[in-house]
């Protein structure tokens, strides 16, 4: 948005009709009005990624916080009525069957240690016990020569945006990324991918006369591609040889939409993978496999994650579109139904809209010390 520049007011004066004021000196003449510098309306101010965060979390706290806040508020002592309250609450903050029923019997443990009776104590309890399952394994190992980012899921999810943002956040920390667009099987995906990492390197893509746009090279990310219905594997190949060649820190390879009952697309990722270890070498690089899932679909997500796991490894979660849902309770079900960390969350839709994902910060938000 451009900023807008302010006019100078015109000044109205009214002057009285006297003799006095009718008969000016020379010396005495109004002098030119001075003239009022131009001013430049501020920027809007940036939000931090806390604040970005929270922002996002908002549907999620209310939906989450504000039923555990109105059973807390509901009740005096802590019994069979309150749990079966608390429990039902957490279901419907799409925490899960089987984890809200985890969460209330990690509380009842807690409550009979502490020796509490009164539900105040309840939503710092739950802060606890959240935090705790969420924990470990959320960092991407980026420790390789080159990491190796491989990013599934299904069509929709947002994959692409996802590899955008990520290549953005990689080249601002200084690291040299190679994309790899491995997705030859839907049509413009090749091509979209390119657009975002043109905005990752913040200038539009070349285009030649005939339209098409070629592999490019630029400040931080690059981009390697083959024609539509190219094999996947050989553009990983590639794409791997490409990093050696420039000395890329990173990889990130993209992938067709799949589902887990697809057995063909699920044996190209192996075929990707044993292409990247052909390049590498095994003990070289290391691999992350990276699930992306859209968070408003709830505890569907979770289904999808878990289909996904039996099918390939995966190394951890990317949730994306967290800004627009209050089904943000899923990261908890996600993490202790299936034991997969959520890395990076979706909180926008702008290039630096993708963090990584901060279990502290998560439930903090949730449930803040003082009442926001």
């Amino acid at each position: 948005m451009g900023f807008f520049k302010r006019k100078p007011k015109e000044k109205t004066e009214e002057v009285a009709i006297t003799e006095a004021a009718e008969i000016t000196a020379p010396e005495e003449a109004a002098q030119p009005q001075e003239e009022i510098p131009e001013t430049e309306a501020p920027p809007p101010k940036k939000l931090g990624l806390f604040a970005k965060l929270k922002a996002g979390l908002q549907k999620t706290r209310d939906s989450l916080a504000g039923g555990v806040n109105r059973v807390v508020n509901s009740f005096t002592k802590i019994d069979e009525d309150f749990f079966e309250q608390l429990e039902e609450a957490l279901i419907l903050a799409d925490l899960g069957a089987a984890t809200a029923d985890e969460v209330c019997e990690q509380l009842r443990v807690k409550i009979k240690r502490t020796g509490a009776t009164e539900t105040s104590v309840i939503t710092g309890m739950l802060r606890e016990i959240i935090a705790e399952m969420l924990t470990g394994g959320n960092d991407l190992d980026l420790s390789g020569s080159p990491a190796v980012i491989m990013v599934i899921g299904v069509n929709g999810a947002g994959k692409t945006t996802t590899i955008g943002k990520l290549a953005a956040n990689l080249k601002a920390e200084g690291k040299k990324v190679i994309v790899a667009a491995a997705d030859t099987f839907r049509a413009a995906a090749i091509e979209q991918l390119a657009e975002w990492v043109a905005r990752a390197n913040g200038f539009a893509v070349p285009a030649q006369g005939d339209g098409s746009r070629p592999e490019f090279q630029a400040a931080g990310v690059d981009i390697v591609r083959h024609a539509e219905g190219a094999d996947p594997a050989a553009v990983a190949y590639d794409a791997c040889n490409a990093a050696r060649a420039r000395g890329a820190d990173v990889v990130i390879i993209d992938t067709a939409g799949r589902l887990h009952n697809k057995r063909h697309l699920m044996e190209e990722l192996k075929k990707i993978a044993r292409s990247v270890d052909k390049v590498l070498g095994e003990d070289t690089h290391t691999l992350e496999t990276l699930l992306v899932l859209d968070a408003t679909t709830g505890q569907n997500a979770v289904n999808q994650a878990r289909l996904f796991s039996e099918a390939t490894p995966i190394s951890g979660i990317v949730l994306t579109k967290l800004d627009g849902t209050a089904k943000g309770g899923i990261i908890v079900s996600i993490k202790n139904e299936l034991n997969i960390p959520v890395k990076l969350v979706g909180v926008g839709e702008k290039i630096d809209d993708l963090q990584a994902f901060v279990p502290e910060d998560y439930v903090n938000i949730l449930f803040p010390d003082e009442p926001a």
